[in-house]
């Protein structure tokens, strides 16, 4: 067991070491437990069926609704819409206050909103009078707004990940957003592993140590 003392007089070279050991030892027993992976699996397969269904359902609409609809309801589906992106908006800044790591769901949200207000505003406006403030609205406003909660998400990822780094042990430039590997599981995976039950995992695992 270190002490305070002893752990002082370590060098930086020393300290990156023992931090590197540490790491390593908790992603092998993070490894050995193998919590999550079933439900990785599960959420992998419900996303490829929702694209799936998606498609099929897009297809469908494109081919059979009406080019023109007198819709019930536009004073609710409005209101309710800009009641929702207001309070996407009040927590986006409750989280910037309070400092709270939650900022990035709120700002994906706020970001996910102020697309679908843009993208309605100007599709049901084309042809009418109200087009070119719509149009300008998405441009300036709407868009601009997205694209800055999108920008501060990326920055909040790769600084949460250069930390998770540091303590690691690890030193270097942080990869690219899309390169980051999701905390806990196992990168490289094949896709015919989500259909792969337990036993053969466990055949799989038996056979890499032998190999090793």
């Amino acid at each position: 067991m270190f002490d305070e003392e002893e752990l002082r007089r370590l060098s930086p070279q020393e300290r990156l070491d023992l931090r590197r050991a540490l790491a390593a030892l908790d992603s092998q027993d993070a490894r050995a437990s193998n919590i999550g992976g079933r439900r990785r699996a599960i959420f992998l397969a419900v996303i490829i069926i929702c694209c799936l269904c998606l498609a099929a359902w897009t297809g469908l609409l494109a081919a059979t609704l009406p080019r023109y609809y007198r819709a019930g309801g536009w004073r609710g589906a409005w209101v309710g819409f800009d009641i929702g992106l207001l309070a996407a908006f009040a927590a986006a800044g409750w989280a910037t206050w309070r400092r709270r790591q939650i900022l990035i769901i709120c700002l994906v949200v706020l970001a996910t909103l102020l697309c679908c207000d843009a993208w309605f505003d100007v599709v049901l406006d084309a042809r009418t009078s109200g087009f070119e403030l719509s149009l300008l609205s998405a441009l300036v406003i709407e868009l601009p707004l997205a694209a800055i909660a999108v920008l501060t998400v990326r920055r909040m990822l790769r600084t949460t990940f250069a930390v998770m780094r540091k303590y690691q042990g690890e030193s270097g430039p942080v990869l690219r957003l899309r390169k980051i590997p999701l905390v806990g599981a196992e990168p490289g995976r094949p896709l015919s592993d989500l259909f792969a039950g337990p036993v053969e995992h466990a055949g799989e695992l038996s056979a890499t140590k032998r190999a090793a």
